[in-house]
């Protein structure tokens, strides 16, 4: 079982928690504009990386806010947690830190 610290309510048990997908996903700015297949690959594809992934969760059994999880899919460890809307934090060998 994770221990996931939640940013509002500190470490909990992750069976208070629900996944929400993946972090920093930008809305269309105009989603009646999109055709079929844009609107099919901003719905459904995303990163499914090997290594560090910004995911977004959510504590469902506590203060019930959303917030954003580093974790590296190849351990199952989690390196960071952050409020949402917050950028990526630059993590140490990532090069994808605050720019995401």
């Amino acid at each position: 079982m994770l221990l996931i610290t939640c940013p509002h309510c500190g470490p909990r048990a992750e069976l208070e928690f629900a996944y929400a997908g993946e972090a920093h996903i930008a809305r269309p700015t105009d989603p009646m504009a999109l055709d079929d297949e844009s609107w099919a690959r901003f719905l459904y594809h995303r990163a499914n990386p090997k290594g560090l992934h910004a995911e977004r969760w959510r504590h469902l059994h506590g203060c019930a806010q959303f917030f954003n999880v580093v974790r590296d899919t190849v351990s199952d460890s989690i390196v960071t947690t952050y409020p949402a809307g917050q950028p990526r934090p630059a993590l140490p060998g990532d090069d994808k830190g605050a720019t995401r």
